[in-house]
Order: C-alpha cells, then sequence, then structure tokens
C-alpha cells in the first residue's frame, strides 16, 4: 500500500513542467549594449499600465464652457487690477511732482521774505557807496554780503537809460525831452530787486518821453483865409458881390 503511494508521488514529481528564467535586462551584461527586443519596446511601453495610459491619453477630454469662462473671468480680472495699478501709479507721480512742485515753490517764499528784509540794508550801503563813506573793513563786509546775495539768486535793476515797464519801475517824476525816443528812465531814486523770476521791490525813478512836435497847419485854410474880403470900418460883414451891407427894408 505505501509502496504504490510511493510511487504515484514520484511519477507526479516526474511530469512537473520545468523551471524557466528568461533574462529581461535591457543592457546585454557581456556586451553592454542594449538589446534590439528592448529597443524596440521601451518607447511604445508594455504591460496593462501602458495600454491604461494610452487609452486614458487618447480619451482625455477637452476644456469645457464652464471652465473657458472661468479663465476669461480671471483674464478680466487681471486687466482690471493691472489697470488700477497703473491708474494708482499715475496718481502718485503726479502727486509726488505737486508736492515737489509745492515745496520749491514754498521755499522760494520763504527766501524771498528773508531777501525782502535785507533791502533796506542794501540801500544804505548803495548810498554810502555814492557819498564815498564805503570804505575799510566795512567796504569788505558790503562786498561779501553782496556777493552771497547774488550768489542765492537775487537780481538788482533798474538803471538809467533802461526802457520804463510799469511791470518793474515805479515813475516818481516825468518829464518832456527830445534825446529819447521812448518812455525812459533818466534817474533812478531807488533800486529794484528780484528773486527767482518775481519782483520782490519795483524801482522808483524818473521817466522822460520824447517831445511831441508842434502840428503844422493845412495849406488849404490858410489860402482861403488870404482869399476872404476884408471888414468894412463899421465892422459889418459885406453883402453879396462884396458890396456894402444889405439891408432889409
Amino acid at each position: 500500500m505505501s509502496s504504490a503511494h510511493d510511487a504515484g508521488r514520484a511519477s507526479g514529481r516526474d511530469e512537473e513542467p520545468p523551471v524557466v528564467v528568461r533574462d529581461r535586462r535591457r543592457i546585454d551584461p557581456n556586451s553592454g549594449e542594449i538589446r534590439p527586443q528592448a529597443a524596440g519596446t521601451g518607447g511604445a511601453g508594455t504591460g496593462p499600465s501602458a495600454a491604461a495610459s494610452a487609452a486614458g491619453g487618447a480619451g482625455t477630454p477637452g476644456p469645457d464652457a464652464e471652465t473657458l469662462a472661468l479663465v476669461d473671468s480671471l483674464n478680466a480680472a487681471v486687466r482690471e487690477r493691472t489697470a488700477d495699478l497703473q491708474r494708482l501709479k499715475a496718481e502718485y507721480d503726479n502727486y509726488r511732482r505737486r508736492v515737489e512742485r509745492d515745496r520749491q515753490l514754498i521755499a522760494e517764499q520763504a527766501t524771498g521774505r528773508v531777501l525782502g528784509a535785507i533791502l533796506p540794508t542794501l540801500d544804505d550801503i548803495g548810498r554810502a557807496r555814492d557819498h564815498g563813506d564805503l570804505e575799510g573793513p566795512f567796504k569788505a563786509v558790503a562786498e561779501s554780503l553782496e556777493t552771497a546775495l547774488e550768489g542765492v539768486g537775487l537780481e538788482r535793476f533798474g538803471a538809467a537809460g533802461d526802457e520804463f515797464d510799469p511791470l518793474q519801475h515805479e515813475a516818481l517824476m516825468h518829464s518832456y525831452r527830445g534825446d529819447v525816443s521812448s518812455p525812459t528812465c533818466v534817474e533812478v531814486f531807488r533800486a529794484g530787486y528780484s528773486y527767482g523770476g518775481r519782483v520782490l521791490r519795483v524801482a522808483q525813478v524818473a521817466v522822460a518821453e520824447p517831445v511831441d512836435e508842434p502840428e503844422t497847419p493845412a495849406e488849404p485854410a490858410a489860402a482861403d483865409a488870404a482869399d476872404a474880403p476884408p471888414p468894412d470900418d463899421t465892422g459889418s460883414v459885406p453883402g453879396p458881390g462884396g458890396g456894402g451891407p444889405s439891408v432889409d427894408r
């Protein structure tokens, strides 16, 4: 009984299929080159996963209408935000330029007020120079002060011979002269000053205008006066034809 069972088991083992080992390496270990089978199948892919991937890629649908509408709305929002940023930047640039302009204007006005307070001192220096009293250390200090003020931008105007400008000159005296062709400043009583293109104080001057030529009488009027008959002794007007006065009867 046992011998028969052992014989059956032995015959069953003899019928089992042999073990087969397949080398699926893509690179040949002996030559180091890619095997032809692996090169032909590597790009296309094998197995169920590759087939599933190919099937999935071929069956992927395109974007639907809802997705396209969402993309359009996002693009519109981006354009709107970009326009807002550009507008804000332009407003900020204008604000910065306006602030800078106002800052310069305020600085010029403050400097102008300070220079206006110094003008009487400059008048005293000018009068001392005209009378020959500007000498010694006081002369050096006065010239240094005038040079410093000119460097800041203070400009002096008003001299004899300048054409009269009502925006820069104040006429205290007026006369007529034959050696001028237009209203001219012939004498300066007080110089004027300007700063930054703005007049701080007008110059006080004497103005002279050209002399007007007298008008000559018309010749026809003189000829008519010569042809008129003289009045008679009685002072009456001659009658018609140069005779005596006409008397109504």
